[in-house]
């Protein structure tokens, strides 16, 4: 059990920083638009990258250092996209709030909650480069196994609090001043977010 606790814990300490993944598993709870689908992806994602990890992957990284270099291209337009469009946006009224939530395509919250989970080559470094190598320090697959184990499991209540707290607080936050509010802090910290991936992504070709 001290080895699951030590993955949760690792985790935790990489997954907490503010990112673009956090902003719209909190926004999607916000407008209660699928939110417990954007957060059953995100925990998706991230076991399915921490297993990679686990499994020894990152050594494609090192091989094929132009998957990291693509990979931090796309995130970058992709933020910038997306940090331009919530600058812009304009909150629904009360009123239309529940035909919104109805209205979010199914299709297109999958494919932005996957853009956000995937185009960001920090959460391969953090899943595969850091909790995979911090997993070698263990002798055998059983005790890496229970290891990867913890580090997914943080993942899912780290994910779904965030997104069950936010529906919550919707409740208190879903008014159009307070909603335009956010739309311009989220798109201001996902262009700033695109800027340092983007400088990162220089400092790889360089």
């Amino acid at each position: 059990m001290s080895i699951l606790f030590e993955g949760f814990f690792l985790q935790a300490s990489l997954i907490l920083a503010l990112g673009a993944q956090n902003l719209f598993v909190l926004e999607s709870g916000l407008k209660k638009q699928r939110y417990l689908l954007v957060a059953s992806l995100c925990s998706l994602c991230d076991a399915l990258l921490i297993t990679l990890g686990v499994l020894g992957v990152a050594t494609l990284f090192v091989q094929i250092p132009l998957l990291k270099i693509g990979l931090g291209v796309f995130g970058v337009a992709f933020l910038l996209w997306y940090g331009v469009v919530k600058l812009f946006e304009k909150p629904a009224s009360l009123e239309n709030s529940h035909a919104l939530k109805k209205s979010s395509h199914l299709r297109t919250v999958v494919l932005q909650t996957l853009a956000f989970s995937i185009l960001n080559p920090h959460v391969y470094l953090d899943a595969i480069v850091l909790i995979g190598g911090y997993s070698t320090t263990f002798p055998t697959a059983l005790e890496r196994a229970w290891f990867g184990a913890g580090a997914a499991l943080f993942s899912v209540v780290w994910f779904f609090g965030l997104a069950l707290l936010s529906a919550r607080a919707s409740k208190l936050l879903n008014n159009p001043k307070t909603m335009r509010m956010i739309f311009v802090i989220s798109g201001c910290v996902l262009i700033a977010l695109a800027l340092k991936l983007g400088i990162d992504v220089w400092s790889w070709l360089i």
